[in-house]
């Protein structure tokens, strides 16, 4: 025991000496130094610390957008620089314009990243619903890897803990004609490890039975929801359309959810989306028709907007109502959780704000014993924002993953090392958002056109006056 304290006392001493000379070779003693301000001594006594940067010194030199392709969308990346030499990534949402992070760049110039809250509060003015969102939320995403690994930490340490790191995830697959050939698609998807799915089940898929659909005529016989053509059943909100399925369609449509049970079995949970545009009635009656399937939810009935429509149908219906992915901010889903008007709430991360406010997002819903899952369509740089969300958020279900069928999705990842296994992100103590991207392969699959990381100095820039109020 005498030996341990005197070897205790000899190491206590040398430390001192080494601490004493040290001070002396810098030209600062161990006297003069506890008269230094506290910032100062705690520099130099951890001058020998590892550190990827010094936070507090920490500044925004640059913002470059790469626009990649087929991720299975466009998706536009952002990355922004600093004067240390370390750079944050962000994603701008699926299909949305660049430029809605571009605009951004000249009120961020000489900022820290590391006040990602009072920054993310000074851009969220330019952000909106759907892909407008994106800039603002891309933006946010890259301002918490910044943080992150400006302190070596991960993105979800910071915000308060993990609830968990293994991050379920759930996908889908590309529809088919057959019934059972759709099923056996999703049979796959469950073989490779996936333990929440969810089906596209657009009337498009019976439109061409007769007497299936009422109103085709209306639309020149063509329901598909994605047509973008102005005035288009597409582009036409749903209880404008005077579309509506007959029993015999939904009878059909049913005939696919039939298969997709009788392949993966009842202990999957089975959630449902893009319906087409129709009425709330119409909703009410496809509800009632799936519900002995026992769906984890049914998604986007009606726009996110009407309030009334979905607290009508969810009144109406015994299977769980969703929605949320085009939503924007929190003062957005307050309405739609204060007014009960749906059972669920699906924030996307790249339109709803980012990080931090889709975590808001759902502790809010988690007040009113409502779950999250998340909404998401991109690279690995968007899929690891949310899974710090959703490791971060004790209401968080899962997590959509939509790149089943991109096979360079992985090979995005500088490292090469999976991000799935078995049907989950597994999250680690790597700071930041935890991985970076391989610029040789993003230069592999850029959009048309578009050049990796070109120079941005047109954006530099901020003439606005930007206050809202007076």
């Amino acid at each position: 025991m005498q030996e341990s304290e005197n070897g205790s006392s000899l190491r206590s001493r040398r430390t001192a000496l080494g601490l004493g000379a040290a001070a002396a070779a810098g030209g600062l003693g161990l006297g003069a130094l506890a008269f230094r301000p506290a910032e100062e001594q705690v520099e130099f006594l951890t001058q020998k610390v590892s550190r990827a940067s010094k936070p507090s010194k920490l500044k925004i030199t640059d913002l470059r957008v790469a626009v990649l392709a087929g991720v299975p969308f466009t998706s536009p990346i952002v990355r922004i620089d600093t004067n240390q030499g370390i750079s944050g990534w962000g994603e701008v949402r699926d299909d949305a314009d660049k430029r809605y992070a571009l605009e951004l760049k000249g009120r961020l110039l000489g900022e820290n990243p590391c006040n990602v809250e009072m920054l993310f509060k000074r851009l969220k003015q330019f952000g909106n619903h759907g892909r407008r969102g994106g800039g603002v939320s891309g933006v946010e995403m890259a301002l918490w890897d910044l943080a992150g690994k400006a302190y070596g930490v991960p993105v979800f340490q910071m915000l308060g803990g993990a609830y968990r790191r293994k991050i379920r995830l759930y996908t889908d697959t590309t529809e088919s004609e057959d019934p059972k050939v759709y099923a056996q698609r999703m049979k796959e998807r469950v073989d490779m490890g996936f333990t929440f799915l969810k089906m596209d089940l657009g009337l498009e898929i019976v439109q061409d039975l007769p007497g299936a659909v009422v109103g085709k005529s209306l639309w020149d016989g063509n329901l598909q929801q994605y047509d973008g053509a102005p005035g288009g059943y597409g582009m036409t909100e749903h209880g404008l359309t005077m579309v509506q399925i007959t029993d015999k369609g939904l009878d059909a449509m049913a005939e696919y959810v039939e298969a997709v049970r009788d392949a993966v079995g009842y202990d999957v949970p089975l959630g449902m989306d893009h319906f087409g545009h129709f009425d709330v009635n119409t909703a009410i009656r496809l509800a009632n028709r799936f519900e002995r399937y026992n769906l984890a939810w049914l998604e986007d009935l009606v726009p996110w907007f009407r309030t009334d429509d979905w607290k009508e149908i969810t009144k109406a219906v015994n299977v769980p109502t969703m929605t949320g992915e085009d939503m924007y901010g929190l003062e957005a889903f307050r309405t739609l959780v204060d007014e009960g008007a749906v059972d669920l709430v699906q924030p996307d991360p790249a339109t709803a704000g980012g990080i931090l406010e889709t975590k808001r997002i759902g502790d809010y819903a988690r007040e009113q014993g409502m779950a999250m899952p998340l909404h998401y369509a991109g690279s690995p740089i968007g899929a690891m924002a949310s899974a710090h969300i959703a490791a971060a958020t004790e209401n968080f279900v899962c997590l959509e993953y939509h790149a089943s069928d991109v096979k360079f999705w992985n090979d995005l990842i500088a490292g090469g090392e999976p991000l799935l296994k078995d049907g989950f992100y597994h999250l680690t103590d790597a700071p930041g958002l935890g991985v970076e991207l391989d610029e040789k392969v993003m230069a592999e699959h850029l959009a048309k056109g578009e050049k990796l990381f070109a120079p941005t100095k047109e954006w530099n820039n901020s003439p606005a006056w930007d206050r809202t109020w007076s």
